[in-house]
């Protein structure tokens, strides 16, 4: 008797449990099957609200095409040239100090300032229509500058100034590559700036200073690696003699050589330090290259520049999304305001 009672009890608990589990079960499916019907809800009122509005849009994205048009047909083709450059000693941001001064006196109409600055004619003065400047933006970078970091500071700076803090305060005057473009109405006017844009930071005594003390240290590591190399060499070649002669002795006669192991490991330690040397004068040469001038340029302007096309630039193109996107703003506003009213009441 007692015994069905407790299966009872069992199976009681039991059903109860898959009851709960079941519910369960049932209320995630419920929560998922909420979200996409929320997520169609929010579709299906977008494009009902685009069915009722697309008139009304339409005549904004048109009316912005026209206007668009008209200022195309006014204005005169635009050209662009770009030049890559490499600048040195920290001298990046004085270049994009040059750079948005130019591109202010365009702002300004200043062609008397411009002209002057560029040694160039009024008409060529005016063609000029933005200066700007973007670093390419290249992960290695980063990860090359923290491994310079790391080489140049202790252990206990390391471990509390990890690498997504170092990222986190890398700015894009830190890139190394940056990219120069410039928009004129003339096609051949940008051979004519870069030499000025660049002698604006190149003759600066500052950055000529940094850059002698930097080629002088250079040339005096090299010069010490390459005099330890030949010493290296000089001591291997004694080594080579030492274990010919031990050779020969051997030859000629039986002999126990107790010092061979410890002339083995003098020749690996002289390879090993052979090679960390060629090693460091590989870096210095690369050095030597990149910092031989306070900016390297990878790439001039083109004599020539290339005429301003695309869907994504032309103004008509630009003109036209952004009067479709009003008029949706618009009428959004609209709808809110319609709904706050009613919401009152």
């Amino acid at each position: 008797m007692s015994t069905s009672h407790n299966n009872n009890e069992e199976e009681v608990d039991l059903g109860s449990l898959f009851k709960i589990i079941g519910k369960g079960f049932q209320n995630l499916f419920n929560f998922i099957g909420n979200i996409f019907k929320g997520i169609f809800h929010f579709f299906i009122s977008i494009l009902i609200f685009l069915k009722d509005n697309i008139l009304k849009i339409g005549i904004a994205a048109f009316i912005g095409f026209a206007i668009g048009v008209f200022i195309q047909v006014k204005s005169a083709d635009k050209y662009e040239s770009q030049m890559l450059v490499q600048p040195n000693f920290k001298s990046a941001n004085q270049l994009y100090n040059n750079i948005s001064y130019y591109n202010d006196l365009v702002k300004q109409k200043d062609t008397a300032n411009i002209e002057k600055t560029f040694k160039i004619d009024k008409e060529t003065a005016a063609s000029l229509k933005k200066f700007t400047i973007e670093p390419i933006i290249n992960e290695n970078d980063i990860i090359n500058s923290y491994n310079d970091f790391i080489l140049d500071v202790d252990t206990t700076t390391v471990k509390s100034y990890n690498f997504e803090d170092f990222k986190a305060s890398f700015s894009l005057l830190d890139y190394k590559i940056h990219k120069i473009n410039v928009v004129s109405e003339k096609s051949d006017v940008f051979d004519k700036l870069d030499e000025v844009i660049l002698s604006s930071v190149i003759k600066n005594k500052y950055f000529n200073r940094v850059k002698e003390l930097t080629n002088e240290n250079l040339n005096r590591t090299d010069s010490l690696l390459r005099t330890n190399l030949a010493q290296i060499d000089s001591l291997r070649v004694v080594y080579m003699k030492v274990m010919l002669e031990e050779a020969k002795k051997q030859n000629s006669g039986t002999s126990i050589d107790l010092g061979g192991k410890m002339r083995t490991t003098k020749e690996l330690e002289l390879f090993e330090t052979n090679r960390e040397i060629n090693e460091e004068l590989e870096d210095i040469v690369k050095d030597k290259s990149e910092k031989y001038e306070v900016i390297n340029v990878i790439s001039n302007f083109q004599p020539i520049g290339s005429e301003i096309k695309g869907v994504t630039r032309n103004i008509a193109f630009q003109l036209s999304v952004l009067g479709a996107l009003a008029m949706i703003f618009i009428l959004l506003l609209i709808k809110i305001n319609s709904y706050l009213n009613n919401y009152k009441k």
